[in-house]
């Protein structure tokens, strides 16, 4: 029998599981910190997008075939090394994606009402690392600092009504928070134009068709519209739509601006955030921006970061801390170690971007494990976390939890996610 771990149980994960199951004599085990599996398809993916989410179905094939099992509740690092793990299995991969904040790096970005969009985005998602956030909404400003689909997410987010959030599984501290929210301009800053954004056409297009929310853009900032045919049919299509937003009155009372060739240089603030000082920006040839030196301010009381994530490093692996990443040989970190999805990419790429990279990442570990080395694998792992008293939650106490957050919703809602592991293992009589 060959044993194959993979650490993360998000679409990477999965999508490598889906390839190795299909092999003989092989079992695989897909391990999370987490008592809950699927990754940011849970607590990533915009709780307005459930469409999305049903990916979560395949994963669920996967997850229920005889030689995959989900091994929850279980902390690489603290209730097992990696090295323990790959003496316990032939192939290890890590599937943990890139779950932290790229830092913000201007002065003043440590002052409260600063925050990274992977906290902001897990405490509307309902992730037990960030359910006590709080973040202030009582301003009525908000700098948005990307141009990427994150930052579109937050900013439709904070401008929808609570209406709209019906068939979403926003949680409830979310939902009640920004109901009482007193924002009312969201400013979305961007270092480049709108030929150079990384937004995509159905994100856009939603802004268009919020209640209360006005997008808009200025002309200014638009290139000739002939320019727009060198673009890509995708890329022309969500330009189009900053064309039409800049015919939008301002008749509703939520302003969502996008501010073009403009660059965030500090925060200030009396013990929380104030206002934004942002530098105009030019860009030269090869398209890389550069600062003007003429500047202006932007009140706002919330700045969320939406500039990118990275993966946390773990102690003994190889590590790209100038790429976010672990290091390897396209997939290889060392004999027995291997990395996958956002892991071993850095943080590109959609949620189907993991497929093909899960695909061949399972193939090269088949290739390389040949028949084995008869190690002990799965029954290894179940003997050292029973010696130190670690319970894994399992995939059939997974769907307990499903059905019990899924029995708690209310108003039309699919599910009431619990915000706390201790909520999920409550829910199993732990």
């Amino acid at each position: 029998m060959r044993h194959v771990a993979i650490v993360g149980s998000g679409p990477a994960g999965y999508y490598t599981a889906e390839t190795l199951q299909k092999a003989d004599d092989i079992a695989v085990d897909v391990i999370d910190r987490l008592p809950v599996p699927y990754g940011l398809i849970r607590t990533g993916v915009a709780p307005d997008h459930q469409s999305i989410k049903a990916v979560s179905r395949r994963y669920e094939g996967t997850a229920l075939t005889d030689n995959v099992r989900f091994v929850g509740h279980v902390s690489v690092g603290t209730d097992v090394t990696i090295d323990e793990l790959v003496g316990l299995y032939d192939a290890v991969i890590l599937a943990t994606g890139a779950p932290n904040d790229r830092p913000l790096d201007i002065p003043g970005a440590d002052l409260p009402g600063v925050i990274g969009s992977a906290a902001f985005v897990g405490w509307y998602n309902g992730h037990p690392d960030f359910a006590d956030l709080n973040p202030p909404l009582d301003a009525p400003g908000v700098v948005v600092i990307g141009n990427g689909n994150v930052a579109l997410d937050v900013a439709r987010i904070l401008a929808k009504t609570p209406g709209e959030f019906a068939g979403s599984d926003i949680v409830a501290h979310a939902r009640d928070a920004l109901a009482q929210s007193a924002v009312r301009h969201i400013q979305i800053l961007g270092r480049r134009g709108p030929h150079q954004i990384a937004m995509t056409p159905k994100e856009l297009g939603e802004l268009g068709h919020l209640e209360r929310a006005s997008p808009r853009v200025d002309p200014a900032d638009l290139p000739p519209e002939g320019d727009d045919a060198m673009l890509e049919p995708g890329m022309r299509k969500s330009v189009t739509h900053l064309r039409s937003f800049t015919a939008n009155p301002v008749a509703k009372p939520v302003t969502i601006d996008f501010d073009f060739f403009a660059m965030p240089i500090a925060i200030e603030g009396d013990g929380r955030v104030q206002r934004v000082i942002v530098e105009r920006t030019t860009l030269d040839a090869d398209l890389t921006s550069h600062g003007t030196g003429e500047t202006y301010a932007l009140d706002a009381g919330l700045v969320i970061s939406c500039i990118g994530y990275q993966t946390p490093p773990i102690p003994g692996v190889p590590y790209e801390h100038g790429r976010g990443r672990f290091a390897s040989d396209e997939g290889r970190i060392l004999p027995g170690l291997y990395a996958v999805g956002w892991a071993r990419r850095g943080p590109s790429g959609t949620i189907g971007t993991n497929k093909p990279d899960g695909a061949r990442i399972g193939e090269m570990v088949l290739e390389d494990i040949g028949r084995g080395a008869g190690k002990a694998g799965r029954p290894g792992l179940d003997a050292l976390l029973a010696s130190r008293d670690v319970t894994p939650v399992t995939f059939r106490d997974w769907r307990r939890i499903e059905e019990a957050e899924v029995a708690a919703a209310l108003d039309g809602r699919p599910r009431e996610k619990f915000t706390s592991i201790e909520a999920m293992l409550t829910a199993l009589g732990r």
